[in-house]
């Protein structure tokens, strides 16, 4: 029940190479699981984009995700064929640090939930996309599939990759013992549209396009930034991690798990400058070393990804330009 054939996949798209998706159609019944998140949402434009028009999404207040009785009950009516599974709780270093149990607890139900009942309904395929975090602290770098569970995990946010490495791990067992062709993807550190720009809980790139823009509007000269800007991060626009997904579920039915990134990083200090030189801050960016810096660098291996032949597109710069007009347009019809 979770075998399937290939059929041609829509040649507009922009990767290389044969592109055949496992009997998808236009009409057959895909899941998107977290589409009103920042992945999700890039995953259905993507799939719009390439001409999917079944698509079956569900906000939290209609799908508890969590309530296994829900899943359970939405896989039996609705009978999903594919399913990209997107939807989790997750934050920066200080939402997951401080809501320990709850990244644990909703990421482990949430994947739990949606892997066994995407199996029992006999879903064709199903792609789960994890973290990078998911890798030891201390992993040599760039960071290569085969180095999970090879060391300590970075503490600040042990749980959610704990949760993110059962994921994985159901995947695997679920491929070995049922033969459901369930798929991982772990991305690195991503930012685009519908990102979240809360102080506290998001990530260093939204977190810092929103220091700096108020800052500017403000009139501040220093801007106040967590930990010492040393550590090492690499950065994949949304949309082409969303593509990569496609790209995936068209190409790939291995058992271990793919990285997806650009094969390139940077410090927080050259990201805090890259940012306030475009959204137009001149001050002083202000360190405070009394605040954590999680793990020293995260470079993603993105060897196995290029062999298959797909690339990201989007620039660096290129794509923070864009996001940053995006949250000035938010903010101006807010």
């Amino acid at each position: 029940m979770c075998d399937g054939n290939v059929q041609d996949f829509p040649a507009h798209l922009h990767w290389s190479g044969l592109a055949t998706f496992a009997d998808m159609n236009p009409a057959s019944r895909i899941f998107v699981a977290g589409h009103h998140g920042m992945v999700g949402s890039a995953i259905v434009r993507a799939l719009q984009q390439a001409g999917f028009t079944n698509l079956l999404v569900r906000t939290s207040a209609e799908l508890d995700l969590i309530n296994q009785e829900a899943v359970n009950t939405f896989f039996r009516e609705t009978k999903p064929e594919y399913v990209f599974l997107a939807a989790a709780k997750v934050g920066g270093i200080h939402a997951n640090n401080t809501y320990r149990a709850e990244f644990l607890y909703n990421n482990l139900m949430i994947e739990a939930n949606v892997i066994h009942a995407a199996y029992v309904s006999g879903v064709k395929k199903l792609l789960f996309l994890g973290s990078s975090c998911i890798y030891p602290k201390l992993a040599p770098q760039p960071l290569r599939e085969e180095s999970l569970l090879t060391g300590l995990l970075e503490p600040t946010n042990e749980p959610y990759a704990i949760a993110k490495i059962a994921g994985i791990k159901m995947c695997e067992a679920y491929r070995d013992q049922y033969g459901c062709h369930f798929i991982s993807a772990m991305p690195t550190n991503l930012y685009g549209p519908n990102d979240n720009y809360d102080l506290q809980n998001s990530h260093v790139l939204p977190a810092l396009i929103r220091k700096f823009h108020a800052a500017r509007e403000q009139g501040l000269e220093v801007v106040e930034v967590w930990g010492t800007g040393t550590p090492l991060r690499e950065f994949l626009h949304v949309d082409d991690l969303a593509e990569a997904c496609l790209f995936l579920m068209t190409h790939y039915n291995d058992r271990l798990f793919v990285n997806v990134g650009t094969g390139t990083d940077l410090s927080i200090r050259e990201l805090a400058e890259l940012i306030g030189t475009i959204v137009g801050f001149s001050g002083e960016i202000k360190w405070d070393t009394t605040r954590p810096d999680g793990t020293p660098r995260k470079l993603m291996d993105v060897s196995r990804l290029h062999a298959l032949g797909w690339k990201h597109r989007i620039g660096l710069k290129e794509g923070i330009e864009q996001v940053y007009r995006d949250y000035v347009k938010h903010l101006a019809t807010a």
